[in-house]
């Protein structure tokens, strides 16, 4: 990989798009190194992803304009759906994935942090869809991602005005979850990644699918969802030890109880 890192912490997955000189702009390359990614975790012994962008300046300043400036009609759209491709693969990933936004988060930028089920960032971070600036739309997703996350009339005033935000606003908002000065954010990406991973694996994975798929539907089919989902983790290893944990009233013996193996 030219463009993406990997590292394995414990049961804590790091991914780093580091592509510094170019703001860590997403081109074909890019993603397509991504998706290889994605598809090598190990997820027998992975709980949790971070997605991060190297450096101290940006996160993913956006797609590569170099790249995009002269595609055709059917090259533009073929270019969207490689995006969407592979945020859609980031944001249906069966473990959760929490994006450390660590400075600009423009056009795509932004909108891979919104294919992450949570969003932190660094007090330098600055969020915008720009794209009608450059003539074209937001083209990996940012039209509909960003009006679920915020609400529609502030996504069409961010996105219409191709107006930037800074941390606190995107906090504001409701963008990201957390504001953390750039030293401490990955420390604090970490730590709450291995907050997840300390759960059972199965159950965590059942909540995020439940939570997702459930909104795509009326409530009635969410709850339906969300029934199978729940009758799902009965009978696992998991489920047995943490209802036998929370029932032992010795807490010598609460102490001795295997930890969740994800089965």
């Amino acid at each position: 990989m030219e463009f993406i890192t990997y590292e394995q912490d414990g049961f804590v997955g790091v991914i780093t798009i580091n592509r510094p000189k170019a703001l860590n702009a997403l081109n074909s390359q890019v993603l397509d190194e991504l998706n290889a990614t994605l598809d090598a975790v190990d997820l027998d012994a992975t709980r949790a992803l971070i997605l991060t962008g190297a450096g101290e300046k940006s996160f993913v300043a956006g797609a590569d304009i170099g790249e995009m400036s002269t595609l055709t009609k059917a090259e533009g759209e073929a270019f969207g759906k490689k995006g969407n491709d592979v945020f859609r693969k980031l944001e249906t990933f069966p473990i959760p994935v929490i994006a450390a936004v660590n400075g600009f988060a423009l056009g795509g930028g932004c909108e891979i942090s919104m294919s992450c089920d949570i969003r932190i960032c660094s007090e330098n971070a600055i969020f915008g869809q720009p794209e009608v600036g450059l003539g074209i739309t937001p083209g990996f997703g940012g039209t509909q991602r960003l009006a679920r996350l915020v609400g529609p009339g502030m996504a069409k005033q961010m996105i219409y005005t191709a107006r930037n935000i800074k941390a606190d606003e995107a906090y504001r908002i409701g963008l990201v979850n957390a504001v953390y000065p750039l030293e401490e954010l990955i420390p604090a990406a970490k730590k709450l990644a291995a907050g997840i991973a300390a759960q059972a694996p199965i159950a965590v994975r059942n909540c995020k699918k439940a939570i997702n798929d459930g909104l795509q539907v009326d409530m009635d089919q969410a709850i339906v969802i969300e029934e199978k989902l729940f009758g799902d983790c009965f009978e696992t290893e998991d489920q047995r030890a943490g209802m036998g944990n929370f029932l032992e009233k010795d807490k010598e013996k609460k102490l001795k109880v295997v930890p969740f193996q994800n089965k």
